[in-house]
């Protein structure tokens, strides 16, 4: 499959090595960290405000808990996080985004 986002097969992000799957995302949790977050949010278009780290948070907390990426849906109602405001935040696919930004596999719904 085509990669989403990086258009290259990069796997240094911020001056990191990191290991990414054949859509760009990350595929070792503790392989990211904030600068990382910055630089792929930057790679699609998106600066970081404090709405967006909370909802990353979330997103790495609730992988961690529960061993898969949240989908929109969870975010909205154990985040406690608006879905519009969600979409808003990381818009087209939000799910999807949040989680490339998140370092979090792509989630299983696409959304």
């Amino acid at each position: 499959g085509a990669r989403l986002y990086l258009k290259e097969h990069k796997d240094t992000i911020a001056g990191r090595k990191v290991s990414v799957d054949d859509d760009g995302f990350m595929t070792e949790f503790d392989e990211w960290d904030e600068d990382t977050a910055v630089a792929l949010a930057s790679s699609i278009g998106i600066e970081l405000t404090a709405e967006h780290w909370k909802a990353i948070r979330f997103a790495r907390n609730d992988y961690r808990s529960q061993g898969q990426t949240p989908s929109i849906r969870r975010a909205s109602t154990v985040g406690g996080m608006d879905t519009k405001s969600l979409f808003a935040l990381f818009s087209g696919r939000p799910a999807t985004k949040m989680a490339y930004i998140a370092g979090l596999p792509k989630p299983a719904d696409g959304s």
